[in-house]
C-alpha cells in the first residue's frame, strides 16, 4: 500500500490504515520478474513489491527473483551466503517496514527490519537496514549493497559468532547435597609430536595396554590422526584414575592433560540414573539447532542427558562483522551467558553410597531401592555391577514372586477375609491339571488350616491359590494399583512401575496370586508397595519433580484400615515367618515380606530373590536376579542396609 509517497510493509499495513484519516490510494500491482519488467498497472509502477521480494530473498538465501543493479542475482546471492554463513543454521526473519518514494518519483528507499532468533531465550537480535531502489525503464530495481544485510556491512566483511560457554549447573540430591559437579580429570593419550614417526605404532599399543584399551583400534586412530595430533585414549578422575599413571607416564609420547568434567562423587554413584556428561556427540550437536556446538560439554546419558538444556544454561553470544582480509572485528550484538539451573533430585548421597557398597560383591544383576514412605522420595536407587550399567533398580522387569502376596492379601482383605480368618494351606493344589506346591522346606506345622496372617508370614502358595475365587484377576489388578503398581505418572525419569494383567483365568490367574505368570514389577515398584503399606495411602515413588505424582485415579484408593492390616501381617513375617532374622533389628520394628520367583524351565530353572521391608518411615526393596531364596539371598543384603539405615528410619 502506498500513501503519500510511502509504501507500508506487511507488518505495518493494518496499524497505518487505522491511523490515516485521508483516503488511501488504491493500487493493483502485479510483480512479474523477468525481461526487466517488474509490474504493470493502470498507473506508475510501485516499489513495494520489489522490496517485499528483496526481504523474502534475503530470508530465504536466494536473490534470483529480485531485480538488481550493481551485481547479478547470482553474484548477490553468493555474497549473501558468504556474509551470513558464520551464523548458520540460523536464518533471519526480514520484514519491510515501509517504502518511501522521493519527489522525483524515480528513487525509493525501503526500510527493512531484521529479527534473528539467536537462542531459546526471550531476547532476539534485531536491527534495521535500508535498501535503495531506482525506477529504470518503468521498473523498480534494487541497488545491491552489503549495507542491506547488516548495519554498515562492508564488502569483504562477514558475520561471525563468538560463543562463551555458560556455567553448567550441578545435580543436587536430598538436602541440597551436590551429586554432580565439575571435578578434575586427566585426559590420557599419545602426543605424536613427542616421538619419532617410526615408533608411533608401538607407542600407541603400549598406551592402549596400560589404559586397558583394544590395541589395534587405538593404533589405527593414532595412525590416521594428524602429524601433530594428541590422540586421546581415556579420561580418568584425577583423584581416582583407576589406571597406573606411573606406567602410563613411562610410555614414550604419553601425555596427560588436566581438565574438568561434570562428575558424580564416584564412578559407580547412581551412574545408570545420573548418567554422564562429556564432549557433545555429532548427533547431539545436530539435534540442538545450533544451541550446542562441537566441543561443548553436554549430557550424554541419564538425567544429565534428559535435563541437559536446563543444566547447560545458555551460552553468551557476540556477533561480529569480521573482515576476511584483515581479520578486523567490530561488535554488532552481545548477550551475556546465562548459567544453568540446578537439577534437584531426592537421592541421599550417604544412603545411595551405602546401598551401592552392599551390592558391590553381588555377581548377578541386583538392586536396592529405599523410599521415604511419608513423601514417596526415592532416597536410594542402587543397581549392582552385575547389571553392566543398566538401571536394574528403576527399569528392571521381573516376576515378583511371593513379595507380590502383599498385593494378593489386599485383594483378599477387600473380598472379606480378615487376617485372623482361616484359609486352607495344603501341601499341593491342582489348577486345570497343573500342580502348584509350596517352596522346598516349607514348615510342616504351617500346613492345613491357618490364618491369612500365617499364610503371608510363611508364604503359603497353596493358600493364596486356593483363595483365588475370592479375588478375581480384575480385583488383583485393582489392589496392585492401590499399592502404586502399574502407574505411568511423571516421576522425572524413565521408570517401570509394574504390569499386572486385568484379565486372566485358570492357571494364569492362579500364578498371578503368587506373583508369577504375567505379573511383572521393578525393584522401584515393589519399594512403592512397601511404602504404600507403611504410609496408609497409595504412594508413587519419585526422583525428580515438585513432589510425589498422583496415583492412578482409576484405581481404588488404599484405605487406612487396609494398610494397617497389611502392616500387621508383614510384621508377622518377621515375628513368626520367613524373616525372623530381622526381629531384633535396632530401631523401629521391621515389617517385611520375602519372595522367590522361578524363571526358566527344567534344568535351567532358576530363582529371582526378593525382599521388601518397612522400618519407620523407610520402605525398602532388595532384588537379586539369580539366587537361592528371598530370605537367604536378598535377606542378608537387606539386613546390612538396615544396620546403617537408622538416620533415615
Amino acid at each position: 500500500m502506498t500513501v503519500r509517497g510511502r509504501y507500508i510493509g506487511a507488518r505495518g499495513r493494518r496499524a497505518h490504515a487505522r491511523s490515516m484519516r485521508a483516503p488511501a490510494l488504491t493500487l493493483a500491482t502485479v510483480l512479474a520478474v523477468g525481461g526487466g519488467l517488474v509490474g504493470c498497472t493502470a498507473g506508475p509502477p510501485q516499489p513495494g513489491p520489489v522490496a517485499e521480494a528483496l526481504a523474502e530473498g534475503i530470508a530465504g538465501g536466494d536473490l534470483s527473483a529480485v531485480p538488481l543493479t550493481g551485481a547479478t542475482a547470482q553474484e548477490a546471492t553468493e555474497t549473501l551466503s558468504l556474509a551470513l554463513a558464520g551464523l548458520e543454521p540460523l536464518r533471519p526473519a526480514v520484514q519491510v517496514q515501509d517504502v518511501t518514494v522521493d519527489e522525483t518519483g524515480a528513487v525509493a528507499t525501503a526500510a527493512l527490519a531484521y529479527t534473528w532468533d539467536v537462542d531459546d531465550g526471550e531476547r532476539d537480535w534485531t536491527y534495521g537496514t535500508t535498501a535503495r531502489m531506482d525506477l529504470v525503464e518503468d521498473a523498480w530495481v534494487v541497488r545491491w549493497s552489503t549495507f542491506v544485510l547488516a548495519p554498515d556491512l562492508l564488502e569483504g566483511e562477514v558475520l561471525t559468532v563468538r560463543r562463551e560457554s555458560a556455567e553448567r549447573a550441578p545435580v543436587l540430591g536430598a538436602g541440597g547435597m551436590v551429586l554432580v559437579e565439575e571435578r578434575p580429570v586427566l585426559r590420557l593419550g599419545l602426543d605424536k609430536t613427542r616421538i619419532e614417526t617410526a615408533v608411533w605404532d608401538d607407542a600407541a599399543r603400549q598406551v592402549a595396554a596400560v589404559l586397558g584399551l583394544e590395541p589395534e583400534p587405538y593404533a589405527q586412530r593414532v595412525a590416521s590422526a594428524g602429524e601433530r595430533a594428541f590422540v586421546e585414549g581415556l579420561v580418568v578422575r584425577e583423584h581416582d584414575p583407576g589406571v597406573d599413571l606411573v606406567a602410563f607416564a613411562a610410555v614414550p609420547g604419553a601425555l596427560e592433560v588436566a581438565d574438568s568434567l561434570p562428575l558424580a562423587p564416584t564412578r559407580r554413584f547412581a551412574r545408570p540414573i545420573l548418567g554422564t556428561a562429556g564432549p557433545a556427540t555429532a548427533e547431539i550437536v545436530e539435534a540442538s539447532g545450533g544451541q550446542v556446538q562441537p566441543g561443548d560439554v553436554a549430557g550424554l546419558s541419564g538425567l544429565q542427558r534428559q535435563y541437559d538444556e536446563q543444566l547447560r544454561g545458555r551460552p553468551g553470544l557476540t556477533i561480529l562483522a569480521t573482515s576476511e582480509a584483515t581479520g578486523a572485528e567490530r561488535g554488532l550484538f552481545h548477550q551475556e551467558p546465562v548459567a544453568g539451573e540446578a537439577l534437584v533430585t531426592t537421592l541421599d548421597p550417604e544412603l545411595q553410597d551405602a546401598a551401592e557398597t552392599i551390592l558391590e560383591p553381588v555377581g548377578p544383576a541386583s538392586a536396592v531401592v529405599a523410599v521415604r514412605a511419608s513423601t514417596g522420595e526415592v532416597l536410594a536407587a542402587a543397581s549392582g555391577p552385575g547389571g553392566e550399567g543398566y538401571s536394574t533398580a528403576t527399569l528392571g522387569t521381573y516376576a515378583p514372586g511371593s513379595v507380590f502376596k502383599v498385593v494378593s492379601s489386599l485383594a483378599l482383605l477387600r473380598a472379606g477375609i480378615a487376617p485372623d480368618d482361616v484359609v486352607p494351606c495344603p501341601t499341593t493344589i491342582e489348577v486345570d491339571g497343573r500342580s502348584f506346591a509350596n517352596f522346598p522346606g516349607y514348615p510342616v506345622e504351617a500346613n492345613g488350616s491357618i490364618t491369612l496372617r500365617t499364610a503371608l508370614a510363611h508364604s503359603c502358595n497353596t493358600a493364596f491359590i486356593g483363595s483365588r475365587d475370592r479375588a478375581t484377576q480384575e480385583a488383583l489388578a485393582d489392589a496392585a494399583g492401590s499399592l502404586g503398581l502399574g502407574g505411568e505418572g511423571d516421576l522425572g525419569l524413565p521408570v517401570f512401575l509394574g504390569d499386572v494383567p486385568v484379565e486372566a483365568s485358570g492357571t494364569d490367574h492362579a500364578a498371578s496370586m503368587i506373583g508369577q505368570g504375567r505379573v511383572q514389577v521393578s525393584p522401584l515398584a515393589m519399594a512403592g508397595v512397601a511404602a504404600s503399606a507403611a504410609a496408609g495411602r497409595t504412594v508413587v515413588p519419585w526422583v525428580v519433580g515438585e513432589g510425589a505424582p498422583q496415583p492412578d485415579p482409576s484405581t481404588t484408593p488404599l484405605a487406612v484400615d487396609e494398610a494397617a492390616a497389611l502392616r500387621d501381617m508383614m510384621r508377622a513375617v518377621v515375628t513368626e515367618g520367613g524373616a525372623t532374622f530381622l526381629v531384633d533389628t535396632p530401631g523401629p520394628e521391621v515389617l517385611a515380606k520375602t519372595g522367590t520367583a522361578q524363571f526358566g524351565s527344567g534344568p535351567e530353572l532358576r530363582n529371582h530373590a526378593w525382599m521388601i521391608a518397612v522400618q519407620g518411615d523407610l520402605a525398602i526393596a532388595v532384588f537379586v536376579e539369580e539366587g537361592d531364596y528371598g530370605s537367604t539371598t536378598a535377606g542378608p543384603l537387606l539386613e546390612q542396609l538396615l544396620a546403617v539405615a537408622g538416620p533415615w528410619t
